[in-house]
């Protein structure tokens, strides 16, 4: 994991996982239509912690992104640049 490389940052952004899962319930209120299902997500999630620049534990260094609401979303993509992504498939809706 890369620990301060993100230039905005600061040790102190660190998220307790209540806080986390709060943040994707509110980014998610009636927006059940982009949520991506179950088995994407715990597929991103996997890649996004064996990534070397997850930052806290949390955050995407590319992006800035909470990688828990990023892996959340259908449609959405690893910034890396050489994508993590790309063998996740997202199931036909």
């Amino acid at each position: 994991m890369s620990e301060g490389s993100c230039k905005g940052c600061v040790r102190v952004v660190n998220l307790a996982a209540g806080e986390v899962d709060r943040l994707v319930s509110a980014y998610f209120a009636g927006r059940v239509a982009d949520r991506a299902d179950d088995d994407v997500h715990a597929q991103r999630l996997t890649e996004c912690d064996r990534c070397p620049d997850l930052t806290y534990g949390t955050t995407c260094r590319h992006c800035g992104c909470l990688v828990a609401v990023r892996t959340r979303i259908s449609g959405m993509g690893c910034p890396a640049p050489v994508p993590r992504w790309n063998a996740i498939a997202e199931p036909a809706r």
